[in-house]
């Protein structure tokens, strides 16, 4: 079940979030780290009502950021749509242990719809680009990999963005 994250579920957001990391850096991918994602992200996005969790017997096994607002260090990058009323996904994590059994598929249906919904152009987003399983993930849904970002707290490497048209 996908619902609205509360401020009360960031402490089990970051515990998921942090133990995707450690799978990621056991991986060699260097993706996610101490600074990101970071708690005050989390209480963002949910005072913005953006936060989505995905929930299985109780407990938080996914999240999303399923958002209408174009970070700064999209600017800069040759979209296939004009920017506006894009939709943006981001901190797409599923539990290591909960990996490989379509809950990522599951959020980003619901990203779709949301998208479909709210009358969106486009799903936009960005990947490491040192992850190779995501670049595929991506692709395999129809998401064209357009440009490079950089996020320096995070990685000298470049971060992919993607755009799929609705």
């Amino acid at each position: 079940m996908i619902v609205k994250a509360e401020k009360i579920d960031i402490p089990e957001i970051l515990a998921l979030t942090r133990a995707c990391a450690k799978s990621m850096i056991e991986k060699g991918i260097y993706q996610w780290n101490e600074h990101y994602p970071s708690a005050a992200a989390f209480e963002q996005d949910i005072d913005r009502e953006e936060l989505c969790v995905l929930k299985k017997d109780g407990a938080i096994i996914g999240t999303i950021v399923v958002s209408t607002i174009m970070d700064k260090e999209y600017e800069d990058v040759e979209w296939l749509t004009p920017s506006q009323g894009n939709i943006y996904v981001h901190r797409l994590a599923v539990h290591p242990d909960m990996q490989g059994k379509g809950y990522a598929r599951k959020m980003m249906n619901y990203a779709h719809q949301f998208a479909q919904q709210a009358g969106a152009p486009s799903i936009r987003l960005d990947t490491f680009s040192q992850n190779k399983r995501n670049q595929q993930f991506y692709e395999a849904r129809g998401y064209k990999r357009l440009g490079n970002i950089y996020f320096p707290k995070q990685s000298n490497d470049p971060f992919y963005c993607y755009e799929r048209i609705i």
